[in-house]
C-alpha cells in the first residue's frame, strides 16, 4: 500500500514540476486514489460473487483502519464509516424517504439502491 502511495505522489509532484510545498497534498491525494480503489475492486468481487454480505463489509471496514468495525451492527452505518475516512460527506441512506441526490459518481450507489429496495 505504502509503495503504490509513494509512486503515486511521486508522479503527482512530478506533473507539477517537483514545485515545494505540496508534498503532503500529493501523499494525501494518493492515498485517497488508493482507498477509492480498493473499495471500486471490493464492490466489483462482491457483484461478482453475488453480492456484498455483512461479515464481509465489516472485514472490509476493519482493513480499512475502522476501529471496531465488528461493532456495528448495520451495513448503512459502516459505508457511512468508510465515506468518512475517505472524506467524502457520509450521504449513503437506506432510508425510505431520503433518496440519492448526489449528481458525482458514488461508489456506493448500487448498493444504497439495493438497500432501499430491501427497506420496501
Amino acid at each position: 500500500m505504502h509503495q503504490w502511495i509513494f509512486e503515486a505522489a511521486y508522479y503527482k509532484a512530478m506533473s507539477r514540476n517537483f514545485e515545494p510545498g505540496a508534498a503532503l497534498n500529493d501523499w494525501l491525494l494518493a492515498e485517497q486514489e488508493f482507498m477509492k480503489m480498493l473499495i471500486s475492486d471490493y464492490l466489483n468481487i462482491c457483484s461478482e460473487d453475488g453480492g456484498l454480505t455483512f461479515i464481509g463489509l465489516q472485514r472490509f471496514a476493519k482493513s480499512l483502519g475502522i476501529e471496531n468495525a465488528e461493532n456495528f451492527t448495520l451495513e448503512d452505518e459502516l459505508i457511512h464509516a468508510i465515506q468518512i475516512i475517505m472524506h467524502q460527506d457520509p450521504c449513503f441512506n437506506s432510508r425510505l424517504y431520503n433518496h440519492c441526490n448526489i449528481s458525482e459518481p458514488c461508489l456506493w450507489r448500487a448498493e444504497c439502491k439495493k438497500l432501499i429496495a430491501y427497506h420496501l
